[in-house]
């Protein structure tokens, strides 16, 4: 039954990533914004949707338990995790698997302004969930602090939007997949309608990968903390992972870097202060090593990534950083 849970799992979250990338390409140029704007926001926000649900929906069911603030605080900081480590090395490793195929071979050829933006406010602002969550701190500091992430994300998105540039008319779209007709441009409705359902499909095959790895994990007897940290987010990102192999295939490399890094700073202010507002945010040593990993990622990508020939080495560290965590916490 959990085989095939995972099975139906992995058909929903490819074949809705497919008709996302579509729809969300379509949406963007029908709004004007260049890739940019479109790869930071409107992808990366839809397919965070996932695993930004598991904190509110562990301590909306958990009724303040203990078990339930622990598997929200791990899902809000793994998740920043598992995309500075194997959304990375997704990336990495789809433009030298496809270098073949792509006109820019294995350089990852991103907007340089917008990753610098996205991966800067993500190392500034992540670590100071970080920092409260580490000290002992009274829950007027903690309320004040999750308005200032809050704040903080209202302006890089205005940022983003603002100097996201103009969709690009040069740019071939494939036709979008519920659009009859295929001569004509597609509808706002269509491009709408294509693009709930393809992101519906995202988060319904996300909660059944979830549900069949927690079957597993409790099996396994493994705690809440480590499930939430390292399951759960490798799950639920799938969505971003399976975007940016697909970006990346195709050799659109800004909608891809793009997903990950704006969701890289969303997942490091909005599910951060709403942890900070309703939780004690009282991090354990295995929350705040894999904060000090997802950093690190971070920093990694910044340095990289403008010039574009990312290489076999930060793939490599990447990946590294992923399994060392996973046997920390095992050994742990």
């Amino acid at each position: 039954m959990v085989a095939v849970e995972m099975l139906g799992a992995f058909v929903l979250i490819v074949g809705g990533a497919i008709g996302f990338t579509n729809a969300v390409e379509w949406l963007g140029h029908r709004l004007n914004l260049g890739q940019g704007a479109v790869g930071a926001l409107l992808a990366a926000v839809g397919t965070a949707l996932p695993e930004s649900t598991i904190p509110v929906v562990a301590l909306l069911s958990g009724g303040g338990s203990e078990e339930a603030v622990q598997i929200a605080i791990g899902a809000i900081i793994g998740a920043p995790f598992v995309l500075g480590t194997l959304g990375m090395l997704v990336i990495a490793g789809s433009a030298l698997a496809f270098r073949g195929r792509r006109d820019q071979g294995s350089d990852i050829e991103s907007e340089v302004g917008s990753t610098r933006r996205d991966l800067i406010v993500f190392l500034a602002l992540f670590p100071v969930g970080l920092l409260i969550g580490a000290l002992d701190t009274s829950a007027a500091v903690q309320l004040a602090v999750a308005a200032l992430l809050i704040v903080g994300y209202g302006v890089y998105s205005w940022q983003t939007v603002r100097h996201g540039g103009d969709a690009d008319d040069d740019d071939e779209l494939e036709p979008l997949y519920f659009d009859n007709s295929k001569d004509d441009p597609p509808s706002t409705f269509q491009i709408s309608l294509q693009f709930v359902v393809s992101l519906a499909a995202i988060i319904l095959g996300a909660e059944l990968f979830v549900g069949a790895v927690e079957s597993i994990a409790e099996s396994l007897g493994v705690a809440p903390l480590v499930l939430a940290l390292v399951l759960a987010p490798l799950a639920t990102e799938l969505p971003e992972k399976a975007n940016s192999f697909l970006w990346v295939r195709d050799g659109k490399d800004t909608l891809a870097v793009g997903n990950v890094t704006g969701a890289m700073t969303f997942q490091a202010t909005i599910p951060v202060a709403l942890g900070l507002a309703v939780t004690a945010w009282d991090l354990e040593p295995e929350a705040l090593v894999a904060g000090a990993i997802a950093l690190t990622g971070g920093a990694i990508a910044l340095y990289v990534l403008p010039r574009r020939s990312v290489g076999l080495l930060p793939a490599l560290a990447w990946a590294a950083m992923f399994i060392g965590f996973v046997v920390f916490v095992a050994v742990g």
